[in-house]
């Protein structure tokens, strides 16, 4: 029992050796960032190109994309110049019925049983290491919800969140995670 004992702790120490050595660093969250090379990122400020949502709706999404980067990788937020920098716009915010529902009563219109609510954000990365990964695409995503039993004003700030986990884990997919 002792001899297997001798050899197993040193093998153990090498292959936490041979991964330590690693220069591309894996992580739980599904990243592939080179630390050794890559250190920071910048997000600019997003704009509301859409004419439509919650008057803070820019400034929510800015700040939920940094917290998200933030928190799934070991990068440091700069304010400019970052090794990875974000920059884009909300370009879509529209609502849109889905499912007609009958008023019954012939004299009446029909009127909408599900209402979606779309929303798209160009975004532009920029890899200053590597920058075959530069992209420029456009993001979208969308929640339904019941005119009927509630008003868009009701749920609009809780679809907007929703919308935008979504979005920005897709974006952290197209950037980061090279998936």
């Amino acid at each position: 029992m002792k001899s297997t004992n001798k050899y197993l702790i040193p093998a153990i120490g090498l292959i936490f050796l041979l991964f330590q050595s690693c220069s591309v660093k894996y992580s739980f969250t599904g990243t592939n960032i080179n630390y050794e090379l890559v250190k920071t990122f910048s997000v600019d400020n997003f704009f509301n190109d859409s004419g439509g949502g919650p008057a803070n709706m820019e400034q929510r999404f800015t700040e939920a994309l940094k917290e998200f980067y933030q928190r799934n990788t070991s990068l440091e937020l700069v304010r400019t110049n970052g090794d990875l920098q974000f920059m884009g716009a909300i370009n879509r915010y529209s609502l849109t019925p889905q499912a007609v529902v009958s008023s019954g009563d012939p004299n009446l219109p029909d009127r909408a049983g599900q209402m979606r609510l779309t929303i798209g954000v160009e975004v532009e990365y920029f890899n200053t290491t590597n920058e075959e990964e530069n992209l420029k695409q456009t993001f979208s995503f969308f929640q339904d919800y019941d005119p009927r039993t509630t008003t868009l004003l009701d749920v609009e700030n809780q679809l907007v969140e929703e919308i935008f986990k979504i979005i920005i884990q897709d974006i952290f997919t197209s950037t980061v995670a090279n998936w």
